[in-house]
């Protein structure tokens, strides 16, 4: 069941360790099948290097298992919350990467202070409100989705233009139209966390990007009049259209 798609997930979760995100087995990428209803992800606390694409486990959008042999991710029902509540994405990552959880730790976001980050999200990347004492002891993993659903929307932010959240205290979850664009996103989240690191602690002045740069470098690669790569119409126009005489 799912043959591809288990593929796909298994591969994105591999990509995991060999960009840094995780240690040892602290981390998760999922991916869906929206026209079943089902999603893929990795098993609960298997080593990385014992991995197989068969071990990944179905789940429905219920939270129940439909096939596999080990228990899936103790984030399941984040993952869950999130496919059911953002319904346009492909793909989720979760990761303790070091930067991120900096900032998690702190209740920060992430600002937008770099071109870096302005070509990935749109906006600084949220931290969530914390969990309270009772939605940690009723249902944790369900209620840390539902605390990234809160976070945007008491925000008014948009799910696609900032695909990612950091949860206080825990770390960031990435999501995108695939299992590998989630991991890219994570990858990019933990970037320009260490760069903001760096950054604040090279001056105390206001570095946040000005917004029409912002503007600028998020829709190059997003929307309509997109023309950063190959593989955009756009690209082709924008390059005929420029003088690069000097």
């Amino acid at each position: 069941m799912l043959e591809k798609l288990k593929e796909k997930v298994y591969k994105a979760n591999m990509q995991l360790p060999q960009l840094g995100l995780v240690t040892f087995t602290w981390g998760n990428v999922s991916g869906i099948d929206r026209e079943s209803g089902l999603f893929v992800i990795k098993p609960s606390g298997v080593d990385y290097q014992q991995l197989k694409p068969q071990d990944m486990v179905v789940i429905n959008l219920q939270g129940r298992i439909i096939e596999g042999d080990l228990n899936p991710s103790s984030d399941t029902p984040t993952h869950v919350i999130l496919y059911r509540k953002f319904g346009e994405i492909g793909g989720i990552a979760h990761t303790h990467s070091p930067w991120a959880v900096s900032f998690a730790a702190a209740k920060m976001d992430i600002p937008a202070m770099n071109t870096t980050h302005a070509d990935t999200f749109y906006d600084a990347i949220p931290v969530s409100d914390s969990l309270s004492q009772s939605e940690i002891a009723s249902d944790y993993e369900k209620y840390t989705g539902v605390s990234i659903v809160r976070t945007f929307e008491e925000r008014n932010l948009d799910y696609k233009a900032t695909p990612g959240v950091l949860i206080s205290h825990h770390g960031p979850f990435c999501w995108g139209e695939t299992p590998e664009k989630a991991v890219y996103n994570a990858k990019v989240l933990e970037t320009v966390a260490e760069e903001d690191y760096h950054t604040m602690q090279l001056t105390r002045a206001n570095c946040e990007l000005p917004h029409y740069l912002l503007n600028k470098h998020y829709y190059r690669k997003h929307g309509k009049a997109a023309y950063y790569g190959q593989n955009n119409p756009v690209s082709k126009l924008h390059a005929k259209n420029n003088n690069f005489n000097s």
